[in-house]
């Protein structure tokens, strides 16, 4: 697809994507998804992805979003998918650029725990993980955490250093040693493995800082 073409394109389908699904969740509204698209631009052009499968995934990744108690949560990421096709469909999307741009979309989800075999899905998973670092990271922490009424921390063992399991459905914090603290390991690319780092360094010191305040 020639890159002007595209970008039109491109452009016609975020303002249909942000009219249309984003209201509500600040931890997942339509500023998470340019976080999400400017990580994968910048992953992207460094591993050279195919530049319009993995934007369009991205835009796309998170139509569906139910919240993190519930029992459908393990849902968001494939009915994403299957919402993206119908869309595409109907735009008159090529059906192989379809299929890889849904595939990126059925695998970018953490808790499904799915390595992808393509470049364009690794980059995806890695772009969404980097939003879920740093000081944006901690902000959609304990915005979530608020919206499901959990306290802060256990204040018997705040950081989880006494044999007990990380419970991120009771306390905020211990989503850090649950899952955030993990993702650096757990990204693909050389570039997100980069920038991974740095924000988990800063999460760190953020840790550091209100262990001497509680």
């Amino acid at each position: 697809m020639g890159s002007e073409i595209f970008s039109r394109m491109l452009d016609a389908l975020c303002k249909e994507v942000q009219d249309t699904f984003y209201d509500g969740d600040p931890a997942h509204d339509f500023e998470h998804v340019m976080r999400v698209y400017r990580n994968a631009e910048l992953v992207g052009r460094q591993e050279g992805a195919d530049m319009d499968v993995l934007l369009t995934a991205v835009l796309l990744h998170d139509l569906v979003v139910y919240p993190k108690g519930s029992a459908k949560r393990s849902k968001s990421a494939d009915e994403s998918a299957d919402l993206a096709e119908k869309i595409l469909e109907r735009k008159g999307w090529p059906r192989e650029k379809i299929d890889q741009v849904c595939y990126c979309i059925r695998l970018h989800s953490y808790s499904k725990n799915l390595v992808p075999d393509t470049l364009e899905a690794k980059i995806l998973q890695d772009a969404d993980r980097l939003d879920a670092l740093g000081a944006i990271g901690i902000a959609r922490t304990f915005s979530v955490g608020g919206s499901e009424n959990r306290k802060f921390y256990n204040p018997s063992d705040p950081f989880c250093r006494n044999g007990r399991e990380p419970d991120d459905l009771l306390w905020t914090l211990d989503h850090f040693h649950k899952k955030l603290l993990k993702l650096e390991n757990a990204m693909h690319t050389k570039t997100a493995r980069k920038l991974a780092k740095e924000r988990t360094r800063f999460m760190e010191a953020f840790l550091n800082q209100l262990g001497k305040e509680i």
